[in-house]
């Protein structure tokens, strides 16, 4: 039942992911991204990582996807669909697939992969000190430079929706 479980929320993720890169409308592919995030949040919470899965949908579903939602509506091209890809963009976006998976699948089979019967310490503490550590194997400079990713976007989608505003005021 584990196996059905996890090949389920899998396929859902999947297709999720296929719908977000393959819808025409921008707002669509942005509601697609967010029930592909929620699917992957549904996986840590099925592998019982509940604050990794709760840190998921805070982040991601709640912060990354309501900025691209919020920076669709500000540029004004909601309802607008995207452009038709040629043959040429086909046929590179086809390229590009087929070489990163065998790229990827050539790296996995490098390494044999035994089953471990380790049991992971996710422990809210852990997390929160190895996440906020300036030592060996911490994450505060990732962190940190995340947070100035996300208001460099913030900053540029505004700038794009003033921008706008003013061609059309002037025009």
């Amino acid at each position: 039942m584990e196996t059905i479980i996890f090949y389920g929320i899998a396929l859902f993720i999947l297709i999720t992911g296929i719908l977000a890169v393959t819808a025409r409308h921008i707002f669509r592919a942005a509601i697609w991204l967010l029930f592909s995030l929620l699917g992957i949040a549904g996986l840590y919470f099925w592998m019982d990582l509940n604050f990794v899965a709760a840190v998921q949908i805070i982040i991601y579903v709640g912060g990354i996807v309501v900025l691209i939602i919020f920076s669709i509506f500000l540029t004004q091209q909601s309802g607008q669909k995207m452009a038709q890809s040629s043959l040429l963009q086909y046929i590179f976006s086809i390229a590009a697939v087929v070489f990163g998976t065998a790229f990827i699948g050539s790296i996995i089979a490098r390494f044999y992969f035994v089953e471990s019967h380790v049991v992971m310490n996710a422990a809210v503490e852990n997390i929160g000190t190895q996440l906020m550590s300036v030592q060996q194997y911490g994450y505060a400079l990732p962190f940190e430079m995340v947070s100035i990713l996300l208001l460099a976007a913030m900053i540029g989608s505004i700038v794009i929706a003033m921008k706008q505003k003013t061609e059309i005021k002037n025009s």
